[in-house]
């Protein structure tokens, strides 16, 4: 039995922002990011890019990940799920005769979470014996400022009396998944084909200035100019 498992999902079709997962992010591909956190960290040894693309699957080889397998297409589609992916990459190795326990899953759209959070989170579980970790921050507004708006846009009651005199700092916290981590038994993702244990769950907390998932080219912007003031670029 192998412990840890660490799949990159990176799927070649993106429409919002077209090859996202290979642009070239303050001087490196998006996805080296990535996998260049999980060789630095030290709990992530067998790291997996999970593509349907070749050259995002040449690219993944060039910055040391593993690329054993190129993705059916079936599993590249808008309506493929996480879970599908990390199933069948646990298939692909047990094929080989490879089992894992522990199963890490990093998107490379998370290109400001580091070594030390991968490592940091790998202790929180098994500090907690946990079913499951997750990465998730604060988030930006609070949910109890926000509502639907009907047709006619009016805000009669859009704000709850019990909140509407309250400052922001005396508002409870809340965190959102921030898509940067997930980390979890195996056993657990196959019984609930889930990331997230029902029961054994636990939440890593990174700040928002690492939580950057990017989706839109604003998004692309926004890390990169964290990333350039980071390296000096």
């Amino acid at each position: 039995m192998h412990d840890i498992l660490t799949i990159i999902p990176a799927r070649g079709g993106s429409k919002r922002l077209p090859r996202k997962n290979i642009l070239s992010l303050a001087g490196k591909p998006l996805i080296a990011w990535t996998i260049e956190a999980a060789k630095n960290a030290r709990t992530a040894k067998t790291i997996c890019v999970s593509t349907d693309d070749p050259e995002i699957a040449r690219i993944a080889t060039e910055y040391g990940a593993d690329v054993p397998f190129l993705r059916p297409a079936e599993l590249a589609s808008d309506t493929a799920t996480s879970v599908a992916v990390a199933l069948h990459a646990l298939d692909w190795y047990k094929s080989q005769g490879l089992n894992f326990d522990t199963m890490l899953l990093l998107q490379p759209t998370s290109p400001l979470r580091s070594s030390k959070d991968i490592d940091d989170a790998f202790e929180l579980f098994k500090k907690n014996n946990a079913n499951s970790v997750t990465s998730v921050c604060e988030v930006d507004h609070s949910p109890l400022w926000s509502n639907t708006l009907p047709a006619n846009l009016s805000m009669d009651g859009f704000i709850p009396e019990s909140v509407k005199n309250l400052r922001s700092q005396d508002l409870p916290t809340y965190y959102r998944l921030n898509g940067a981590l997930y980390l979890v038994r195996t056993d657990v993702l196959l019984r609930e084909r889930s990331f997230i244990a029902s029961t054994g769950s636990f939440a890593y907390i990174m700040p928002r200035d690492r939580s950057i998932d990017i989706d839109t080219k604003l998004d692309f912007i926004v890390a990169e100019s964290i990333l350039s003031g980071l390296t000096g670029c």
